[in-house]
């Protein structure tokens, strides 16, 4: 589990911060060996101007919520060029910050398809995906689905976990580009939080701009 460990790992990030660190060395140490297959040519990292990622590579952006943080470079340490890499991670607020609470978030990352002999579709990256959040208490909430985003076909599911009197909501999106798998991982407080940010992901022009509530 290289990529799919490193994406839900880092967004839990905000729940669970020393686990979180032993998951992300693990995925480094595991994404520093060798690999006998020829490396692909990763996706374009992207960048973000006016509060919007853009990686014209793959045709996508997200409209950032106001105000919140960047911690895209930091979170890349670890990352292997050429297989696998985080395209952008931002939270609501720093998240080395001590606080009470859920701290929504939304990682990108892509890795590729190499690292997964016998992978043939984008529903086949869930397996990675779900074990890491059946070992940090999420429980299945929809299985992995046939997802639309504008023309684009994604795979979702989704996930939550009770945290204190709260309840923390996952949505992991995938796609399969080429030869490079990319997953979107989404964490929020409420099914209305998880709808607004998902509203913020569109492929070609962006989104008009919204409040998050």
């Amino acid at each position: 589990m290289r990529s799919a460990a490193r994406t839900l790992g880092l967004a839990l990030a905000l729940l669970t911060l020393p686990a979180v660190a032993q998951s992300t060395k693990a995925a480094a140490e595991s994404s520093s060996k060798p690999h006998a297959r020829a490396r692909e040519s990763a996706p374009e990292l992207g960048s973000i101007a006016d509060g919007v990622y853009r990686n014209s590579s793959l045709n996508l952006s997200f409209k950032i919520p106001f105000g919140w943080v960047d911690r895209t470079s930091g979170m890349r340490e670890g990352s292997e060029p050429g297989r696998s890499v985080e395209l952008l991670s931002v939270f609501e607020r720093p998240p080395e910050a001590q606080a009470e609470g859920i701290n929504p978030a939304v990682v990108i990352a892509a890795e590729s398809v190499s690292s997964y002999p016998g992978l043939k579709t984008a529903a086949d990256y869930f397996g990675p995906i779900s074990e890491l959040a059946s070992s940090q208490g999420f429980k299945v909430a929809n299985p992995p689905y046939e997802f639309l985003v504008g023309a684009r076909r994604l795979v979702r599911a989704d996930f939550v976990k009770a945290k204190d009197s709260a309840v923390v909501h996952q949505t992991s999106l995938v796609l399969l580009e080429k030869n490079w798998i990319v997953s979107f991982t989404f964490l929020g407080t409420s099914d209305d939080e998880m709808d607004e940010l998902l509203s913020r992901l569109s492929f070609g022009r962006p989104p008009p701009s919204r409040s998050l509530k």
